[in-house]
């Protein structure tokens, strides 16, 4: 079976999207699957099992990237095409089967829209895949345990939390007597000068952390994520991929909503700003509500 999956240009919403894939996987043993996605999303799929090839969608003027994707895909012929960006591109290519995401903004979570398109009802969660490679280097930088990694970046600035919350909580778990005593930190965010300024307190606030902004690969990410005893972040990609990894993951939301957007995986929780989803600055997001927050989930 020859399966064509387009999905996100945006980290998380790709992360999302394995879910799918990963049923997909199970249903059809031994399917051939190709992945098209944007750039930033490519690490996501670069280990995934069955991946025939993987064809990064650069945005060009024009829409022309569409064009260049279907020169690619145009002269095979599918059993199944799955397309999430809701392009014209399933209709244009020869297949025996298509299914087609929606455009816009829906009410319910984005996990819930896409487990509709295969009637799949509770949706799949998302998964990370690694390899051995991943893994060992995870082990290299984040020996022993526990690890308490935090995520205080985000692709827009209202979605950070204050850096000076994320230390205090930082403080006050790790603490003696705090739910992960004596753990050790390390931080997390992507690759670009924005991400290491939005960083910088809270590497400054812990010298002794392991400081991987901007440092690794998606694979590599994902296998430091499966070490965490806590991932706490803000609304990004990182939180997502924290969950689908199985990591007790805090998502901390306030310009986003959390109905549409959370954290989805087996120990995945969030925290909202006091307010209106969308309306609420991340400052309305006291820490007491995050530490708390953080504690139960850690009982849990």
């Amino acid at each position: 079976m020859r399966i064509l999956f387009v999905t996100a240009t945006r980290i998380g919403d790709a992360v999302l999207s394995t879910g799918l894939l990963d049923h997909l996987l199970r249903t059809h043993p031994g399917a051939r699957i190709t992945v098209a996605c944007g750039p930033a999303a490519a690490g996501i799929f670069a280990r995934m099992p069955g991946l025939e090839r993987l064809i990064v969608l650069a945005k060009r003027r024009l829409s022309l990237h569409w064009l260049d994707l279907w020169r690619q895909v145009a002269t095979t012929r599918w059993d199944l095409v799955v397309d999430l960006r809701a392009s014209a591109l399933a209709w244009m290519v020869p297949a025996r089967r298509r299914l087609t995401g929606k455009g816009g903004r829906r009410a319910g979570h984005r996990l819930v829209h896409l487990g509709a398109l295969l009637n799949l009802s509770p949706p799949p969660l998302p998964v990370v895949w690694t390899a051995p490679e991943d893994e060992a280097r995870a082990k290299i930088l984040l020996p022993g345990g526990p690890w308490l990694v935090l995520g205080p970046t985000a692709n827009w600035s209202e979605k950070v939390w204050p850096a000076d919350r994320f230390v205090h909580v930082a403080r006050a778990l790790t603490a003696p007597g705090g739910s992960l005593a004596g753990a050790r930190i390390a931080v997390l965010g992507a690759p670009g000068a924005l991400e290491r300024e939005m960083a910088a307190p809270v590497l400054a606030a812990f010298p002794e952390a392991v400081d991987l902004v901007g440092r690794l690969s998606l694979p590599e990410v994902a296998a430091v994520l499966r070490r965490a005893a806590l991932y706490l972040g803000n609304d990004s990609g990182l939180m997502h991929m924290a969950a689908a990894a199985g990591a007790p993951t805090l998502g901390l939301f306030g310009r986003s909503s959390a109905a549409e957007y959370g954290p989805c995986g087996p120990r995945a929780l969030a925290v909202e700003a006091d307010g209106p989803p969308f309306e609420s600055p991340m400052t309305d997001l006291p820490q007491s509500r995050v530490l708390a927050a953080a504690n139960r989930l850690l009982a849990a």
